[in-house]
């Protein structure tokens, strides 16, 4: 263990908070119950984080004298997404521990350094290849087959920075639209359906496991979450193995979530790795009223040096994300018996915003009209 690691927070101390969305705001609250204060740095005034902690820093990433004021106002640091630049955590990093380390986002900011970590673990992907120009491409597509899909190496999410490639379109024109000279080709996977497994790791090594989560996307965003998957329970241990593999290879510390394909097969159904989220994820927000310890908590936790949690599941949970215009039906979510709805603070809805979502726990969750 590196002595950055050593960190052990007591009631009262300060956590910076990289980013101000709704993951960080949620991670602010949880920090709170335990007793612990958030400074949020963010360069979006309308930070709906800022709304929940006393203190918060609005300023760009490229600020170097707004980075050292942040670092020296607080004890620990650590961040709601993954795409900080690796300058900002260089400054910080020299000034505080940044929990998970910062040097893990060299591995998962790039989706190719990140298909290469899992491989090398002996963990399974969907066929991949480096793609650095529209020759390179065919060259991947001619290897790999059709149908694929290109992803730019960095910075997307929710289906942004990605395209399907099918036999008779256009190559050159779908590599022009990508917009980027750093590409990977991934065999198109033709799954059963999608699970992610949430984990926490302590400082010590200790791993702690949410159950499988079976998820749904409705235009590459994810909408609904179910606990647990309706997997084998012997699926759901390979799931639990694969994510405190990954964990323990980044000598990580906090939450992430590990999300999986899962294929049919003649010898029974296996499990892919599709990406590495190394923070608390979307398709853990049933955590927060389905279970004995929410992801955001065990990630407070983990990083101030305290015990984790045993998360013990309330019954069948349902998450619910709303999208967009979903935000309007949120009266109607209010009536609905066993939902809990949680809204975000944020600005208009635009197509595609998460603004908030709703939990039920129960065996048959409604739904709003």
């Amino acid at each position: 263990m590196t002595a950055k690691k050593q960190v052990k927070l007591k009631p009262g101390d300060t956590i910076g908070i990289l980013g101000g969305g709704q993951l960080g705001r949620m991670l602010a609250m949880a920090a709170a119950r335990l007793g612990l204060r958030c400074q949020v740095f963010s360069p979006d005034p309308d930070s709906p984080a800022f709304d929940v902690v006393l203190n918060a820093t609005c300023a760009e990433y490229a600020d170097v004298e707004a980075l050292e004021l942040f670092a020296n106002d607080v004890d620990v640091i650590t961040y709601e997404f993954e795409n900080i630049p690796a300058a900002a955590a260089m400054i910080l990093g020299a000034r505080r521990p940044v929990l998970p380390d910062r040097k893990i986002l060299e591995t998962t900011q790039d989706r190719l350094a990140e298909k290469n970590f899992v491989k090398r673990l002996g963990i399974g992907t969907a066929d991949y290849a480096d793609v650095s120009s529209a020759a390179a491409l065919r060259a991947a597509i001619s290897r790999i087959g059709l149908p694929a899909v290109i992803k730019t190496r960095r910075f997307g999410y929710d289906g942004k920075g990605q395209a399907i490639i099918r036999d008779g379109d256009d190559v050159e024109l779908i590599w022009e639209d990508l917009g980027t000279k750093s590409a990977i080709l991934e065999a198109f996977v033709p799954f059963d359906c999608e699970v992610s497994m949430i984990a926490a790791r302590s400082a010590d090594g200790h791993v702690e496991c949410f159950d499988v989560t079976e998820n749904e996307h409705r235009d590459h965003i994810l909408k609904t979450s179910r606990a647990p998957a309706a997997i084998s329970e012997a699926l759901a241990a390979q799931a639990r193995t694969i994510a405190e593999t990954i964990a323990n290879a980044l000598d990580y510390v906090g939450v992430l979530a590990v999300e999986m394909f899962v294929l049919a097969g003649d010898g029974g159904p296996t499990l892919l790795v599709n990406e590495i989220a190394p923070r608390v994820h979307n398709s853990g927000h049933w955590t927060l009223d389905g279970a004995s310890i929410s992801q955001f908590e065990q990630h407070i936790r983990a990083i101030a040096g305290w015990p984790l949690g045993k998360p013990v599941r309330h019954g069948p949970v349902t998450m619910t994300n709303l999208i967009g215009d979903d935000i309007n039906s949120y009266e109607q979510w209010l009536t609905v018996p066993g939902a809990t709805v949680h809204l975000y603070g944020k600005g208009p809805a635009r197509p595609g915003r998460k603004m908030g979502h709703v939990t039920q726990v129960g065996a048959t969750p409604q739904k709003t009209s």
